[in-house]
């Protein structure tokens, strides 16, 4: 307590605000469509634009790449057809899947493979600023994202070893000489 003034000195070291305003990339391209879509964030009554601005500023960990299984087997819903797809991020392509169904998607990026498909299918990829145009208020869209978990460094997260843990090790190979010792094995020792 500062006696002088009667006041409290508040510790200003942990005054830090956690939620981006602007990208951390220097890509002029998502430079260019954040300039676009704040602008319609701020001109425009509606989430869309919002979600589309703050999906810009993520990172790439939290852009997670969506691949065309997914996109098909999310728009196969009655309700969400002839509607466009967005994705703030990359569309891959999908071996798994045979058949491509007739879509219109906007997308930061497309492989090769998923673009080729795509318009095979009688589809189209569009770029955001055509989607601006079209859709300004984003009328017949449905925003679709990757899985966030899916990356390998996640299965490793947690304690592993622990009972109920299905968190990977961080090990050289899968063998009975490793991590599977005391206390993993009847025969020695004990099992826990």
């Amino acid at each position: 307590i500062n006696a002088e003034y009667g006041g409290i000195d508040i510790n200003h070291k942990h005054d830090r605000k956690v939620h981006r305003t602007e990208p951390v990339s220097q890509n002029v391209y998502i430079r260019l469509l954040v300039k676009l879509y704040r602008f319609l964030a701020r001109r425009t009554n509606g989430k869309f634009n919002q979600v589309i601005l703050k999906r810009l500023f993520m990172s790439r960990q939290n852009r997670p790449a969506v691949s065309l299984a997914r996109v098909a087997r999310q728009m196969k819903a009655k309700s969400r057809e002839g509607k466009t797809v967005v994705i703030v991020g990359t569309v891959t392509d999908d071996k798994r899947i045979f058949e491509v169904p007739k879509l219109k998607v906007c997308a930061l990026r497309f492989t090769e493979g998923a673009r080729t498909r795509i318009m095979k299918a009688g589809g189209s990829c569009i770029t955001f600023e055509q989607l601006a145009v079209e859709a300004p208020l984003g009328q017949n869209t449905v925003i679709l994202q990757g899985r966030r978990t899916a990356r390998e460094t996640n299965s490793h997260f947690g304690a592993p070893g622990l009972p109920n843990s299905h968190a990977k090790p961080f090990v050289r190979e899968k063998s009975r000489n490793h991590e599977m010792a005391r206390g993993r094995r009847k025969t020695c020792g004990y099992k826990k």
